[in-house]
């Protein structure tokens, strides 16, 4: 499920069912580094719908967390996961590709990925790669949802 209004509908109709929100967190870096900070946002922008899209109807990929290095703070993502478990979601896992977020992992559940460039490669390709990358991700989830 996206956070769309028809998604949305959905969700409110079957919350006890769709338990789990994925907030990707994506660093934007607008210097001599734009490239790598664009090609890992569409990488992880990639994988979070593919993860949405083998898990609809157990939940919900949220719009994407983005920041600067300027504006990242530890504090904020804390927040938005402790206002996420109180309207309902059980499980709220953070996706990226920026391994500082690791840092935080004793107050947020993130899942770190390294990024891998889609953009030089054909659909059949790209969508291999990200088989692989859900297959790691599929025991972190059945991990967290048999937790509870």
């Amino acid at each position: 499920m996206y956070f769309n209004v028809k998604d949305v509908q959905q969700f409110e109709a079957q919350k006890e069912f769709i338990d789990t929100a994925i907030v990707p967190l994506l660093s934007l870096k607008f210097d001599e580094g734009i490239k790598q900070s664009s090609s890992a946002a569409e990488y992880l922008m990639s994988l979070t719908a593919f993860i949405e899209q083998q898990f609809k109807g157990r939940l919900m990929l949220l719009p994407p967390f983005s920041y600067t290095e300027q504006t990242k703070s530890g504090l904020f993502v804390p927040l938005l996961k402790e206002e996420l478990h109180n309207v309902g979601f059980k499980h709220v896992l953070f996706l990226t590709c920026d391994h500082s977020w690791t840092s935080l992992m004793d107050q947020i559940d993130v899942i770190w990925l390294p990024s891998i460039p889609l953009e030089s490669m054909d659909k059949e390709v790209k969508k291999t790669v990200l088989e692989d990358q859900l297959k790691q991700v599929i025991p972190i989830l059945s991990s967290k949802w048999t937790q509870s």
